[in-house]
């Protein structure tokens, strides 16, 4: 795929100049950066996920170095974002300070990847430690809310540290009236690997888990996997949920579907969705987005 630029100032070529002779443009264009409300007329959301390479995931369907070129990862966000009915991104300071230079986060929704400290396959995979955003950081640049992976082992004592650091930031955030994205897991360790769970029972109970950490929870939403029985999962909670999308795997259309299912459900309030969408198997990350808008926003594509 060849790199397009989105400005007629900033090509992803100029990025490295500019991180070398004018690291400040940077704090400057958050300061400019044109802002929306979180949701518009219809209260859903599609977001797209660009926050796995912090944690050496860069797999998808299998290839390992998938997600490996950011140049390529760049050009497949830009062209998700100019999609209409995407509301905006979620990712790490690296890759939204990126994508603000090249302009594509004016007018979008921007949620800062908070905990990126359990790196794929590490002994301490489990010990999440907040690496990333802070919630003082993500009020001064004026992002619109956090989002922290909480993955709940009862056998691994890193849990604890997790779940302590995941409330903080829940009640940090709250205190800025930002969103606050809670994404929890049962999980296990089964031969050396990390597995979450993914049967309606073990969701249930990671929802109860989540959804009581900090002290309101007034901010609080939800980014839960897409499981069986989903209807019995979400009447576990009345807060708003963002399905996520997972490495993909099979058919597109039955992922698809399963999607256009879930959302019918009142808590259901949108997708965040990374390598889905812009690593479709054709290639065509423009009609994959498309179909997902229709999805989440219907007809109008979300249009305020």
């Amino acid at each position: 795929m060849t790199t397009t630029p989105v400005s007629p100032s900033v090509r992803v070529a100029d990025l490295t100049e500019i991180r070398v002779r004018e690291p400040e443009r940077i704090a400057a264009a958050w300061a400019a950066r044109e802002r929306r409300p979180l949701v518009r007329e219809d209260g859903r959301l599609l977001l797209l996920a660009a926050d796995h390479p912090a944690r050496g995931a860069l797999g998808v369907r299998g290839v390992g170095a998938a997600m490996a070129s950011r140049s390529n990862l760049l050009e497949r966000l830009v062209t998700a974002l100019g999609r209409p009915g995407v509301d905006g991104v979620l990712g790490t300071p690296d890759v939204l300070d990126d994508l603000l230079l090249l302009g594509a986060l004016e007018g979008k929704v921007a949620i800062g990847s908070m905990n990126r400290g359990g790196l794929q396959g590490a002994s301490f995979e489990l010990d999440d430690r907040f690496t990333a955003y802070t919630a003082a950081e993500i009020a001064a640049r004026g992002l619109d809310g956090g989002k922290m992976l909480t993955r709940i082992c009862l056998d691994d004592p890193g849990t604890v540290a997790t779940l302590a650091a995941s409330a903080q930031a829940v009640t940090e955030l709250a205190e800025q009236r930002l969103l606050a994205m809670v994404e929890p897991f049962l999980s296990v360790r089964q031969e050396g690997r990390v597995v979450n769970q993914l049967d309606p029972d073990s969701t249930i109970k990671s929802v109860h888990i989540a959804a009581g950490l900090g002290a309101s929870s007034a901010y609080t939403w939800l980014k839960l996997p897409v499981v069986d029985e989903l209807d019995r999962v979400m009447d576990a909670t009345t807060l708003p949920t963002l399905l996520l999308g997972g490495d993909p795997q099979g058919d597109p259309e039955e992922t698809y579907a399963s999607w256009g299912h879930a959302l019918a459900l009142p808590a259901v309030r949108g997708l965040v969705v990374g390598r889905a969408l812009l690593f479709p198997p054709d290639e065509d990350v423009a009609a994959a987005v498309d179909i997902a808008a229709g999805l989440v926003h219907g007809a109008d594509g979300g249009a305020p």
